[in-house]
């Protein structure tokens, strides 16, 4: 007779593409009902973050959900980090856990319950006669809210018999939120006048945008009002007309086209956040610029918008379009008169820098130029993160994964490999992380290795130092001894779990990537460059973060 363990795992089986995790004594049972019934792919991990973080990865890529599962105590604890992120970032995944028996917590236990919502994550507990049907509400949550959910099994409920598996419902889901009412029409009106009377119109698209579906609408909004474009670094290539979009906003902007940003007088932002980093610290428009948000959010997100309009950003970008054609407006002509190609040129830095190590600039050029078009760029946390987006420009939000950003944490870089490689089979991953966040990643350097074998490569910027820390406060003149790691061989590293690792000390010594991209896929391995770069060279966006301190 199917047990609990088994109702759950078919459950999950209509509505989950994969899982990822770390088999103990809370979950076993889950994971041999997963194994025997087969039609989930697992993914083993080694270590339980690495599973959180492998089914966060594999959504952001995917658009579609994963699942993550752990054991109780000690293995839940180990997903707080990873789970807090997914929270903070709006990804919908279910982490299948092992709890405390009916009968009371054992010496060992933990409120498990508690410290999920800590972190903003709600739990469902499953039962002898609920199993399937709490499987399913669980995957709603997480699809409804956008948000991390907790699926508890008892440890002394995993092997009940639970009857023949029943049919669970589908998961309802929710339905894009449509701009209506007298309040909506009259500031999508207000909005789409603006545009008509701009003479320098903006449009910017944020991860929201891209999960709205809003790309096409978009366009036909920027041929409308001849607005330059761009994107956040999670909403880069929203738009489908490259010719006048000035790539990624903020910190990792390109500088002329920061400024360019500046001139405009009307601004549209859609499905964006607008965090600080965006904003340049309030400083990416005028105060002349009349900023205008559009965003599922309650209310606008930043002081500096000046008007709201609540919706989901395909809809209203599409309602713009359909004003815009009423009010005959014409395109402003802006876009055409500046040299996009100009404002986006980034600085080729010096080689080596000073100190004669490798200028971490002239290697993301370098890099950008022999990477294979076909990537999908997965970021760790760290000095280093705005080189990738800087240099690296990818085809579309699926392609920039930046898991830890939300949450301001380091080391989940490895194990979003794995999540980004099932979620792409056809592309090459590139894993840009620190030596910092990459020591702390170790455990599933093997789980990337073994995930995405020769389509898979990180990129390490090993400083010998956690450099945000030296350059904000270091520079301060606070004692740098804690802020210093003994330079790492992470070359030797990836050899130890299979990889090809090369040192790059010079330009020169990056033509083992040349190498290794001309090379069909299944006949190279992971490739690790451990590049010994200067930590004299300040990324631009971490010298905002600095002045900002200042």
């Amino acid at each position: 007779m199917p047990s609990v363990s088994a109702h759950v795992a078919a459950a999950l089986a209509h509505h989950v593409d994969q899982v990822f995790g770390v088999m103990g004594n809370g979950n076993a049972h889950f994971l041999d009902a997963l194994e025997r019934d087969g039609a989930v792919p697992y993914t083993p991990m080694r270590h339980e973050a690495g599973a959180v973080v492998a089914a966060d990865g594999y959504h952001r890529a995917s658009g579609r959900l994963a699942a993550a599962t752990a054991t109780y105590g000690a293995g839940f604890t180990n997903t707080l980090t990873a789970l807090a992120e997914a929270r903070q970032a709006h990804i919908p995944l279910v982490l299948v856990v092992g709890d405390e028996p009916t009968s009371g917590p054992r010496p060992w236990g933990v409120d498990q319950i508690a410290l999920a919502s800590a972190v903003g994550a709600r739990t469902y507990t499953v039962g002898r006669t609920d199993a399937a049907a709490t499987a399913v509400i669980a995957v709603e949550h997480a699809l409804t809210y956008r948000v991390p959910t907790v699926l508890a099994i008892p440890y002394d409920v995993a092997t009940r018999e639970a009857g023949p598996v029943p049919d669970a419902p589908s998961p309802a889901a929710p339905a894009p939120l449509a701009p209506t009412g007298p309040f909506a029409a009259r500031a999508i009106a207000e909005a789409a006048a603006a545009l008509a009377a701009a003479e320098r119109p903006f449009l910017l698209a944020g991860r929201g945008a891209w999960i709205s579906g809003a790309g096409t609408a978009l366009g036909a909004l920027a041929d409308a009002t001849g607005a330059l474009t761009a994107g956040t670094a999670l909403g880069r290539g929203v738009f489908p007309d490259a010719r006048y979009d000035l790539g990624v906003t903020g910190g990792f902007g390109a500088e002329r086209a920061m400024e360019t940003v500046r001139t405009s007088d009307v601004a549209v932002l859609f499905g964006a956040s607008l965090n600080p980093f965006t904003m340049r610290f309030g400083d990416l428009f005028a105060p002349g610029t009349r900023v205008i948000q559009v965003d599922v959010a309650p209310a606008a997100t930043h002081p500096h918008v000046g008007a709201y309009v609540r919706g989901d950003a395909r809809l209203v970008a599409e309602a713009l379009v359909e004003e815009l054609r009423a009010l005959g407006g014409a395109p402003s002509g802006w876009r055409e008169s500046v040299d996009i190609a100009d404002l986006v040129a980034r600085p080729a830095g010096d080689g080596l820098a000073a100190d004669g190590r490798l200028d971490p600039r002239s290697a993301a050029a370098r890099i950008g130029e022999l990477l294979p078009a076909d990537r999908v760029v997965v970021s760790d946390g760290g000095h280093f993160i705005g080189w990738a987006n800087m240099y690296w420009p990818v085809a579309s939000p699926d392609r920039m994964i930046m898991v830890g950003t939300a949450y301001q944490s380091i080391g989940l870089g490895f194990p979003s490999v794995a999540g980004a490689a099932l979620a792409h089979p056809e592309s090459t991953v590139v894993l840009t992380t620190g030596d910092g966040g990459g020591l702390m990643a170790l455990a599933d350097l093997e789980s990337a290795v073994r995930v995405a074998g020769g389509r898979g490569l990180a990129v390490v910027w090993n400083d010998a130092a956690y450099g945000a820390e030296v350059n904000l406060y270091g520079l301060k003149g606070l004692a740098q001894g804690p802020m210093r790691i003994p330079e790492v061989d992470f070359a030797a590293l990836g050899a130890a779990v299979g990889a090809k690792g090369v040192v790059v000390r010079t330009l020169a010594d990056l033509e083992a990537l040349a190498e290794w991209a001309a090379r069909p896929a299944d006949e190279r391995p992971f490739l690790v460059l451990d590049l010994r770069i200067s930590g004299a060279v300040i990324a631009p966006y971490q010298e905002e973060i600095i002045r900002v301190n200042r």
